[in-house]
């Protein structure tokens, strides 16, 4: 019997291990440089859809944590100054800003497309592509 209990501890051990690092490689996958592709802005009755940009506006999130943005990641403006820098949780995908008056956002991630949300009354995304 005591084997048989030792046996299950040991693969509940492993077990838990592997389904540990499978989850790190999750949450890294938000690091790298991310370029914009395009903008949605929606005029209030549900319409809106992805328009391309051309931009050189970039977001970098660094491994530490900190997320910098060559360009205003305050708007939707897709200009690459100034820079905007601030803080990541991958816990919450959010993005806070030191720029914006705290202003906090949110992001998701679908393959290589990075998709960063704008708390504003009517729905506003900004759509980037992983260049690194």
């Amino acid at each position: 019997m005591k084997n048989i209990i030792l046996l299950f501890f040991s693969f509940v051990l492993i077990s838990s291990c592997s389904s540990t690092s499978e989850e790190v490689a999750v949450d890294q996958s938000e690091v790298g440089t991310w370029r914009l592709i395009e903008v949605l802005t929606d005029p209030g009755d549900g319409s809106g859809t992805f328009q391309p940009v051309v931009s050189s506006k970039t977001v970098t999130f660094e491994t530490n944590g900190t997320v910098r943005c060559l360009g205003n990641l305050c708007n939707l403006s897709i200009t690459s100054s100034p820079q905007t820098t601030g803080t990541y949780s991958r816990n919450t995908r959010s993005i806070t800003t030191s720029n914006c008056n705290q202003l906090q956002l949110t992001y998701e991630i679908t393959a290589d497309e990075l998709i960063i949300n704008y708390p504003f009354i009517e729905t506003c995304k900004s759509k980037y592509v992983r260049i690194q």
